[in-house]
């Protein structure tokens, strides 16, 4: 990972238009859905799914996903403790700028540390940070194994795989937890309404 050195001789800028401004222009709040989970246990379906309904009601919304952004914005960083670290980091920063901008931020990543996650949490105001559990078991998410990865992890040629040789950290006091049904992934219509119910009573959804 790259050294990432303290800036210094910096000044915070404040602007006449505020958070509470641009909520009122979208008529929403600003808030992070956080999607964590094992590999192919359906946290980039869901991450979609809700993207889609919230699009419908005509409210704003933005997808970070872990893959997509290890193609931009963390290319540089690989999967060690440090890097996944670093990557939860800069995620959390940016989704913490989405939701200051009014926008319902959608992160959908497997970030298997409580620490990491915890930290992305403390960058947000109470009760904006919805950290969503996707508890599904390792043996339903290995089946499904919609990219081929686990096969891949149990053949060696993938070292730190998290649920295989590296673990994952269950969360201990998320606000969603989406479990299966009957022994499978809950429909993604299913799951956004779980979520989206959150959002309503929450007050998300209105300025």
């Amino acid at each position: 990972m790259a050294s990432v050195g303290k800036s210094t001789n910096i000044f915070w800028q404040e602007c006449s238009v505020g958070k509470l401004d641009r909520q009122k222009l979208l008529k929403q709040k600003g808030c992070v859905v956080w999607i964590t989970g094992l590999s192919g246990s359906g946290k980039s379906t869901l991450a979609c799914t809700l993207g889609r309904e919230l699009h419908s009601r005509e409210k704003l919304s933005y997808v970070l996903d872990g893959d997509n952004l290890r193609h931009g914005l963390n290319k540089n960083l690989g999967f060690t403790a440090e890097d996944r670290a670093e990557n939860i980091r800069r995620v959390g920063e940016v989704a913490k700028l989405f939701a200051d901008a009014g926008l319902i931020c959608i992160a959908s990543l497997i970030s298997p540390y409580r620490r990491d996650r915890d930290s992305c949490r403390a960058l947000l105001p109470d009760a904006s940070f919805i950290e969503v559990f996707m508890n599904m078991p390792l043996e339903l998410c290995e089946a499904r194994d919609p990219k081929g990865l686990y096969k891949l992890a149990r053949a060696g040629k993938i070292k730190g795989f998290t649920g295989i040789d590296d673990p994952y950290e269950r969360p201990l006091n998320c606000e969603i937890e989406i479990k299966p049904e009957n022994g499978f992934c809950p429909p993604p219509s299913d799951m956004a309404r779980q979520v989206l119910t959150y959002l309503e009573d929450k007050g998300f959804l209105q300025e």
